[in-house]
């Protein structure tokens, strides 16, 4: 059984090496040129993400403002509501000759 596995490294190994020396072979550019298109594609993708944070914040930032409108609107919503109760119960509570009223 160990004599099947050490094998199976030894035919592991003998790939990997075929499949490093094929891979050189066949690259389409130097080591150098290699290390700069990775460069070049790594800093795009860093400027992607970068605007797309700035979009993701700018977005943020709407729904805020957003939320606060809505907010306000809210406040004086109620604000008009209660001063309309509070001026019905007054009406309703005094007399036409401005006395509270007493039943009430």
């Amino acid at each position: 059984m160990s004599d099947r596995d050490g094998n199976s490294v030894l035919w592991f190994l003998a790939g990997l090496g075929i499949g490093a020396v094929v891979g050189v072979l066949y690259a389409p550019h130097s080591g150098s040129e290699t290390r700069q298109v990775i460069f070049d594609k790594a800093e795009e993708g860093r400027e992607y993400m970068r605007s797309r944070a700035q979009d993701a914040r700018n977005q943020a930032s709407e729904w805020v403002d957003r939320g606060r409108e809505i907010l306000n609107q809210q406040r004086e919503q109620f604000k008009s509501a209660y001063e309309a109760g509070r001026q019905a119960y007054r009406e309703t509570t005094t007399t036409p000759e401005g006395e509270p009223a007493k039943n009430v």
